[in-house]
């Protein structure tokens, strides 16, 4: 069941929150609510925050450059003769 709130913000607030609904499509309602339950949300509800930290030596910035720490560290084989892809020759199609 949902109940009424009532929220009074300044007028930067109001015009940050409009902006931003806006551009999404959503009601204020939606990003008011949206917002509780991620401020309200603890470690038990997403079992993978509760592992956040637990790696030491990370770079500060990993979470930023994600896709470059990530390019530098895998290094794909390249495919042996035996492992070489083949094209299939494509069927015709029936007309």
């Amino acid at each position: 069941m949902s109940r009424p709130f009532q929220v009074y913000l300044d007028d930067e607030d109001l015009a940050r929150l409009e902006a931003w609904t806006r551009q999404r499509g959503w009601t204020k309602s939606q990003a008011v609510r949206v917002a509780i339950r991620a401020l309200t949300r603890g470690p038990a509800d997403e079992p993978l925050l509760e592992l956040s930290g637990d790696i030491d030596g990370l770079p500060e910035d990993l979470s930023e450059h994600f896709d470059r720490y990530l390019n530098e560290t895998f290094v794909a084989e390249p495919l042996g003769p035996s492992r070489a892809r083949r094209r299939r020759a494509r069927p015709t199609p029936r007309r």
